[in-house]
């Protein structure tokens, strides 16, 4: 509306129209006022009253938003054609070569119907011992915990930390890939009626992506069904509040599913090198399936922002947090490859490895990282010299023998970046630390802890020693996962018989009557419990063991497939 200056008036027609509605308004004022007090109370709450009755009749009157996949969405879906590339890699089709029935996929010509692979289930006794302990896990978290994020096995309750069925969301293509076919639809129909994101929810931007986005997205390829692309992109939608309130390329840590709405962690108003690092792989696959660029550009430009102002001090090693709205790291962090920085280097390599090698500065950052952490890192305890990747501790980057069971991630990195071209001496470490990671299950249970301080004192005759604190097992999977890939590229079956000795001691110390739990000492006999089963238990650490007890090593391809930070497997595209 146009406010007047003092000098102005209105046309005379306003000033009549002005004039009757003022009388009218006096009239309404006088019959107000000589009403009794009781009905001036009473008639405003009835009003009220009436007009919340009318807004839920309406509300109920309306059709709800369907959570069920309708005709609209796959409309929607189509419009974005081609739904798988020119350039898709074809990680489905058959492997020049290879009997894959032999490893459990039943592949008619490449494919089943509607692009779906036939996962025909366990091949031997130790892949149907861990197809068990999925089954036990799931049946206990269907029982007590369906539709929540995961299962306190303890208490046969359930805690929500997204909100999003985490546990079935994340683990699904895990059951894919075992050919349990209960389960399989059991997921898959509560993920097509049940889930919605459409909730006024803060969630971690990294998280929600790495478990859910990358469990739906390989959900999609191993079997077909193009419902799990449209949760894939309605999240996605969602999530992009993340970068698009941020005044730099760096998103914010948290972003509200509902409305959007973006900000730091509780506790500081930087993000986490690897949170906002390691999204680019998943965005990436959801563009060249939808067609949709937003997606991989907006995801990808954290990469390029990062190689541009670089890790110099470091030599390509960089500092654990970064600020959204200016972009720059925080200086003086503790260096480390553990938590808050970890996947920041997967991702160099395996973003590197999704493009079908064509961006070559990842691989040149990636290298240099290596070399930087291989020249600053790399030690050897005593007495038995095993290698391990200790920590560079601010201000005058001193060196800690501290190594996070998180860090047992790199030697399958490192193993991969070799099969893909990188200097033999990443193998070297690779198998090293493998070998490291294997005397962190040294334990009376069997189980590794969350941290271990390796020896570098010749006067002391143990390798490693644990910390009260660091002592608690959450069956992480990082170790298995580094098992796995060493046996894929040295055919060594050392590597199986490690990963059994864990199973078993997961067997006997974290399995209960329903589900499983983290411990809380992996020191300490009769075992007390965290009760909580992460869904990373199902999605990763189960999956590897099955995949790493595939005797034939025929099962997703290393040539076709790229696994994400959280163990779902995504396609390479020739660019």
């Amino acid at each position: 509306m146009r406010l007047l200056r003092p000098t102005e008036t209105l046309p005379l027609y306003q000033q009549d129209l002005d004039g009757d509605h003022s009388r009218t308004i006096t009239r309404i004022r006088r019959l107000w006022r000589s009403m009794p007090r009781y009905i001036r109370t009473v008639l405003p709450l009835f009003c009220l009253a009436t007009f919340f009755a009318l807004v839920y009749a309406l509300g109920s009157s309306l059709p709800t938003e369907s959570i069920e996949t309708n005709e609209a969405d796959f409309q929607k879906f189509q419009r974005k054609e081609p739904n798988i590339p020119q350039d898709y890699a074809q990680p489905n089709e058959h492997v020049a070569g290879v009997d894959n029935s032999a490893a459990g996929v039943d592949e008619s010509n490449g494919k089943s119907e509607e692009g779906a692979i036939k996962f025909t289930g366990p091949k031997n006794d130790r892949q149907k011992a861990v197809a068990g302990a999925f089954k036990h896990a799931w049946d206990g978290y269907k029982k007590y915990a369906w539709g929540h994020d995961q299962l306190k096995p303890q208490t046969r309750t359930y805690s929500d930390w997204f909100d999003t069925g985490l546990t079935i969301t994340d683990a699904l293509d895990t059951a894919i890939i075992m050919g349990l076919e209960d389960e399989v639809r059991e997921g898959t129909e509560w993920i097509e009626k049940s889930l919605s994101f459409d909730k006024d929810r803060y969630v971690n931007l990294f998280e929600i992506t790495i478990r859910v986005m990358g469990g739906l997205l390989t959900s999609f390829h191993l079997t077909g069904n193009k419902m799990f692309v449209i949760r894939a992109e309605d999240l996605a939608d969602r999530l992009l509040g993340a970068f698009t309130g941020s005044k730099s390329p760096v998103p914010f840590s948290d972003v509200n599913l509902k409305t959007r709405a973006a900000r730091g962690p509780s506790w500081s108003s930087e993000s986490s090198l690897s949170e906002v690092s390691t999204l680019q792989m998943e965005f990436r696959d959801l563009s060249r399936i939808t067609g949709n660029a937003t997606f991989e550009k907006t995801a990808f430009k954290v990469s390029e922002h990062i190689h541009e102002i670089g890790c110099a001090a470091h030599d390509g090693l960089c500092e654990m947090f970064i600020n959204a709205n200016t972009g720059r790291f925080r200086e003086k962090t503790t260096i480390t490859f553990g938590a808050r920085a970890d996947s920041y280097y997967e991702y160099l390599l395996k973003q590197w490895v999704q493009t079908g090698k064509t961006i070559e500065w990842l691989a040149s950052d990636y290298q240099e990282a290596m070399a930087s952490m291989d020249k600053k890192m790399v030690r050897l305890s005593e007495p038995n010299k095993l290698l391990y990747v200790g920590e560079l501790l601010p201000p005058s980057d001193s060196f800690s023998p501290k190594m996070d069971h998180l860090v047992c991630f790199l030697s399958g990195t490192l193993g991969l970046g070799t099969k893909n071209g990188m200097p033999p001496r990443h193998m070297e470490i690779a198998e090293g630390l493998a070998a490291a990671c294997h005397a962190m299950y040294q334990t009376p249970t069997g189980l590794a802890p969350e941290i271990a301080y390796f020896n570098m004192n010749k006067e002391q005759q143990s390798d490693l020693s644990i910390k009260p604190l660091d002592a608690h097992c959450l069956l992480r999977p990082e170790a298995v996962e580094a098992w796995f890939y060493m046996y894929r590229f040295t055919g060594d079956k050392k590597y199986q018989d490690w990963g059994w000795e864990a199973f078993e001691a997961i067997e006997k110390y974290a399995k209960l009557d329903v589900g499983y739990s983290s411990v809380n000492s992996v020191k300490k006999i009769p075992v007390t419990y965290k009760n909580m089963m992460e869904s990373f238990f199902l999605a990763e650490t189960l999956k590897y063991l099955y995949l790493l007890f595939d005797d034939e090593k025929e099962l997703i391809p290393l040539d076709k497939w790229v696994f994400n930070t959280e163990g779902h497997p995504l396609p390479i595209y020739k660019n």
